[in-house]
């Protein structure tokens, strides 16, 4: 696929008559930031030096004596942007304007690098990712924390709680009962039109999808399935189907959230992973093995659980995160691999036996995750483990939820929370550090920034549930 040239997105400017250019990039967290430029300040120069701005102001990343750093635009991200005026977007790199080194810090740097180290150790030229990416949407959404109270409040017209609600209309009584959310029509499905156009923007900014509908759920549990990709092409379409989402709810006067649990006893959303490796046209996933898998794929496996507690630490980056990984609502507490069982932490899809299409599906990610992190980690991981050709261990097919205990004695379990994921990450992240990939910095600003910003945060506030079981004691 061919990448703009610096002087073809001028020319695009100039045919989408364009006035400002806006330039964004991810920070650490992974919140994605931006400024923007008039249009006249754009110039072919301009994709070598950059842009600057403060770097102090952004979490987790510079100190304010070395605040100064640099924006550089990539003209393959550029697109017309279907929600601002005349707006012409473009993603960018970080650098540092002294040294021009790519910042270390970059969610978006460590991805490039990830895949510069698949490169260089021969064994893949290219790490496909295919993201599935949950998320709410609500129509009326309130919450509250401050020295004297805590709340919050959903509403969905299409939840269940609401079969007894006075409507100004009249209830037409089409809900969606709990966790009978998947595939309903409408009227049940009320947000049909909300995913059509999220999927319609979407391809008009450049991002291929292959489908849409309503998760399980009940109230406005969705889903948009991008197509597969390179893993930082990847990475920024998932930036951008965020953006759409959240926008195009918005223009419908509702709200949008990608937080993994937002509703207690229903199901929670995920960020499914669809992962394989290729080698110019062959998928080196594909084989003769179990579910069709080669050894590689089976290596790749092995890597991933051997790696799992640790790589929660990114792709599970909330404290909400582990609200969602309890048993009983499809979530894959329980790291193993199966063909076709959802209940495991890696599903190997069987949906076709053709070759190109063979690949493992990684479950236990959410969509809170900084997307350029968690999916380098993931593909370290892999690499680990076809390296120190890691067995993964016989594959369970039965539905775990329904085994007994004693036979799930010896299967590893996912954290149960943000702190036992980042002490894992604590003890093992070598295999992140190959490459310069991820580096010793990155992971102890990462651990300190969720430790003290979130952990710690929630820990000191008294929970509203907590006056239920307390507050008469």
């Amino acid at each position: 696929m061919h990448s703009p040239t610096p002087r073809e997105v001028l020319a695009l400017c100039r045919e989408k008559e364009v006035r400002a250019v806006d330039l964004r990039f991810m920070d650490f967290p992974g919140t994605q930031k931006h400024f923007t430029i008039p249009v006249t300040a754009l110039t072919e120069k301009s994709f070598e030096d950059g842009f600057g701005f403060d770097g102090s102001s952004i979490r987790g990343w510079q100190a304010i004596n070395e605040s100064d750093m640099l924006v550089v635009p990539d003209p393959g991200t550029a697109f017309v942007d279907p929600f601002m005026s005349q707006t012409l977007v473009m993603t960018c790199n970080i650098q540092d304007p002294i040294t021009r080194e790519d910042y270390a810090k970059d969610p978006r740097n460590v991805a490039r690098k990830a895949e510069n180290y698949m490169k260089s150790t021969g064994l893949a030229d290219v790490a496909q990712f295919g993201p599935e990416a949950e998320f709410f949407v609500f129509d009326d959404v309130r919450f509250e924390q401050n020295e004297h109270e805590a709340y919050y409040h959903l509403d969905s017209i299409e939840g269940q709680w609401n079969r007894g609600r006075v409507e100004s209309r009249g209830n037409n009584g089409q809900k969606v009962r709990y966790k009978e959310g998947y595939f309903p029509l409408p009227p049940v499905d009320t947000l049909q039109d909300l995913r059509t156009e999220i999927m319609l923007v979407l391809q008009d900014c450049g991002v291929p999808v292959e489908a849409q509908h309503h998760e399980v759920a009940t109230a406005g549990q969705c889903e948009v399935d991008m197509r597969y990709g390179p893993l930082v092409k990847t990475a920024d379409n998932l930036l951008l189907y965020k953006y759409v989402v959240k926008n195009v709810a918005a223009r419908h006067g509702k709200s949008a959230t990608f937080m993994p649990k937002p509703l207690w006893n229903d199901n929670g959303s995920g960020l499914h992973l669809h992962f394989s490796l290729w080698h110019g046209a062959t998928n080196l996933f594909a084989g003769s093995g179990y579910a069709g898998l080669s050894e590689t794929a089976m290596f790749a496996i092995g890597g991933i659980l051997n790696h799992a507690a640790s790589l929660m630490a990114f792709c599970c980056p909330t404290t909400n995160s582990y609200k969602r990984l309890i048993p009983g609502f499809e979530a894959p507490i329980n790291l193993t691999y199966s063909s076709r069982n959802r209940s495991a932490a890696i599903r190997i899809p069987v949906h076709t036996p053709r070759p190109e299409n063979k690949r493992i599906e990684f479950r236990c990610p959410d969509a809170s995750s900084n997307g350029y992190l968690a999916m380098s980690a993931v593909l370290m991981a892999a690499i680990d483990g076809i390296q120190r050709r890691i067995d993964p261990g016989r594959p369970l097919d039965k539905d775990l939820y329904d085994l007994a205990p004693d036979e799930l004695t010896d299967v590893p379990k996912t954290p149960a929370s943000l702190e036992e994921s980042l002490a894992a990450l604590r003890r093992d992240h070598q295999f992140l550090l190959r490459g310069d990939v991820f580096t010793e910095d990155v992971i102890d600003t990462w651990i300190w920034y969720k430790t003290e910003k979130e952990i710690d945060a929630l820990r000191q506030r008294p929970h509203p549930y907590e006056f239920a079981m307390y507050y008469d004691i």
